[in-house]
């Protein structure tokens, strides 16, 4: 799949986790986050999510409370004692204030009781992912990019890029279809002693086309190069 089929789901790479009993119920919530752009595994038991976080990488967790094998409070404490610092909301029909107490110390982020307004569970979701600073702003189609700690992630993955196939990608995904110039790219990615040139850049486009064989990098003949989409 190309760049171009993935631009505009701007949230497609964050990955969230959803515990949740009621299959009509949760069924309704998987629907509404994909077609937000999120990517969404839903499990029905506490177990399974245990599990799945020892092989997956999720962004967010979505528990409810009370479900089988394990509840959703034990569960993420059992999380946070594993040093699983992915943030998480309770999603939840208990009220009591002991419950809502539990959560925040057993390492939740948020609590919203059932019965909830959807679109109020959205914008929550965003709060989170904005304050864990995985902000979608700062994703394009399936590449999500943060440039604190110098690093891209592809569907959810982190990218093991060198200094410079890190530099040339974020130029590419900022400009997107934007002939971005060859004078620009050397600048950007060689310091003056290092001496950049041409062929050296045609290297690391290279290495990218390899590494991403769906990126479709264009070669502008005497300019520059561009991503299109």
């Amino acid at each position: 799949m190309r760049v171009r089929q993935l631009i505009g789901l701007l949230r497609v790479s964050i990955k969230i986790l959803l515990l949740e009993d009621d299959l009509l119920f949760g069924e309704t919530i998987v629907d509404l986050l994909e077609e937000e752009g999120y990517s969404v595994e839903h499990f029905t038991n506490g177990q399974d999510v245990l599990d799945a976080t020892f092989s997956n990488k999720f962004d967010l967790y979505l528990l409810d409370i009370n479900v089988p094998l394990i509840n959703g409070l034990s569960l993420l404490k059992e999380l946070r004692e594993a040093d699983d610092t992915t943030p998480a909301i309770f999603l939840t029909s208990r009220k009591d204030k002991e419950s809502l107490e539990e959560g925040f110390l057993n390492g939740g982020d948020d609590y919203i009781t059932k019965p909830f307004d959807m679109d109020e569970m959205l914008l929550r979701i965003k709060a989170v992912l904005r304050r864990s600073n995985k902000d979608e702003a700062n994703c394009i189609g399936n590449f999500c990019y943060d440039e604190a700690h110098k690093t891209i992630r592809y569907k959810g993955e982190a990218l093991e890029l060198s200094q410079k196939e890190y530099g040339l990608l974020l130029l590419f995904l900022k400009n997107i279809n934007e002939t971005v110039p060859k004078e620009l790219i050397i600048d950007a990615l060689w310091s003056s002693c290092e001496g950049g040139s041409d062929g050296a850049l045609r290297v690391y486009v290279n290495r990218l086309k390899q590494m991403l064989p769906e990126l479709c990098i264009e070669n502008v003949r005497g300019i520059g190069y561009k991503l299109v989409s």
